[in-house]
């Protein structure tokens, strides 16, 4: 009955599929097998640079270190032991999440448009203030953007700032049909133009669909 009433439900938003199409065993076998876990590919640095586009590499470039790192802080989740740092110029990186790649149905995701959940984790060291940035785009299969959350760029100053780890997070809901890939970028410098890896560090970045 349950899933009768889903069925009926969504035939009143017409898809372009039928409910017959709709209540066949494929569509909801994988519509109720849902997909977790984290999208993102070395999300904490473990794996040195591996799996990201540097966009921005500037000063010194990016590097991952060990948490906490000098005159860093520590982090509230003991598994994740690495991070990545930033230099006295912009270092920027992206990865772009191909969904069907990851083994998801287009129709699924058009009808569904399951919730798309982000997160990432920033801080400065406690000697030198940082600027920090997000982008992240939902896009198409032309790779134009749905839907996008850029949240206005963060600077940190430890002399009058608490720039211990901070949390951002996100989540896209409502943003149509047509979702195809996910870009997830970050990164930021220093303040003080200093050499060597002063700038934003970043760590625990995650990117999970709802479905």
């Amino acid at each position: 009955e349950i899933i009768l009433q889903e069925a009926l439900a969504l035939n009143t938003h017409s898809t372009g599929l039928s409910w017959l199409d709709r209540l066949s065993l494929s569509y909801w076998k994988s519509r109720f097998n849902k997909m977790s876990g984290n999208l993102l590919k070395n999300p904490n640095g473990d794996d040195g640079l591996e799996h990201w586009e540097l966009t921005m590499n500037g000063g010194d470039e990016w590097r991952s270190e060990d948490m906490p790192g000098d005159c860093g802080h520590t982090y509230n989740d003991e598994s994740i032991t690495k991070f990545f740092c930033t230099s006295f110029e912009p270092c920027l990186k992206r990865q772009v999440i191909d969904l069907l790649e990851e083994g998801y149905d287009p129709e699924n995701l058009d009808i569904a448009q399951p919730a798309v959940t982000v997160e990432d984790w920033y801080c400065s060291r406690t000697d030198c203030g940082c600027i920090y940035k997000l982008t992240v785009t939902l896009l198409d299969e032309s790779q134009e953007i749905i839907a996008e959350f850029k949240p206005d760029e963060v600077t940190l100053d430890p002399d009058c700032d608490d720039c211990s780890w901070r949390k951002v997070s996100h989540t896209f809901t409502d943003y149509g049909p047509g979702l195809r890939f996910i870009s997830f970028e970050h990164g930021g410098q220093d303040t003080k133009y200093w050499q060597g890896w002063f700038g934003v560090r970043v760590t625990g970045s995650s990117v999970t669909v709802d479905l």
